[in-house]
């Protein structure tokens, strides 16, 4: 599991205990997770917190998610979602891995939001470009990046498309524990993490943000 940036262990438990209100299934995700070695790639509770109360307050209907592992974040997004629109709303979770969709659809199960979610298996770009094909530019309210760090620009742009003007884009690890900072770190996902945060931050098409949430997250308004 992904942790908060900087914050002791003391204040992270302080804000897992009151800034958090966890559905067991996503407790129960978390836990399991814990024994698998890639279990970095989940992100913290407070973020998953974090989301649920963003898609509450933008009445997401539609969301779209690159990266699944486990299920923790989709899992998060669709009951926020479902609280909201019940079975109205509609969440797209796209990855390469068939075994990480079938372990998240445990959960999707678990919290009754599988049949709110379509699961698409394969390269994301080559997803998301087929969402576009099928008529989806402009549908999303929400989307959230959490794959390949290399591939996230690419994920950005057609992210962009397709979310609707004055929607929302999260991206995951734009901090990569620090990295981004030390100049003399050079490896492919840092800069690339540094390139995207650049580009970002230079983009007159969107309205943004770095916040320091779980491994920091950029967030992006569509104009």
């Amino acid at each position: 599991m992904s942790t908060t940036l900087g914050v002791s262990e003391p204040v992270r438990a302080y804000i897992q205990a009151w800034g958090v209100r966890e559905d067991p299934v996503l407790a129960r995700c978390r836990e399991e997770t814990k024994a698998d070695p890639r279990r970095g790639m989940q992100i913290a509770p407070e973020q998953g917190a974090f989301m649920q109360v963003l898609v509450k307050a933008l009445k997401v209907r539609f969301a779209l998610e690159v990266g699944v592992f486990t299920g923790y974040s989709s899992t998060a997004v669709a009951v926020a979602m479902k609280q909201v629109h019940g079975d109205e709303g509609r969440l797209t979770a796209c990855d390469i891995s068939a075994d990480f969709v079938e372990r998240a659809g445990a959960y999707w199960r678990g919290a009754g939001v599988e049949n709110i979610i379509t699961a698409r298996i394969g390269p994301g770009a080559q997803s998301l470009r087929e969402l576009i094909d099928e008529g989806s530019a402009g549908h999303f309210d929400l989307m959230f990046i959490d794959a390949e760090k290399t591939g996230y620009e690419t994920y950005y742009e057609l992210g962009l498309e397709l979310l609707r003007a004055g929607g929302v884009i999260l991206i995951d690890n734009m901090l990569w524990s620090g990295q981004v900072a030390d100049e003399s770190n050079a490896s492919d996902d840092t800069l690339a993490l540094r390139a995207l945060a650049r580009k970002i931050h230079d983009d007159e098409r969107v309205d943004m943000t770095l916040a320091t949430i779980g491994d920091g997250l950029s967030m992006i308004v569509k104009r």
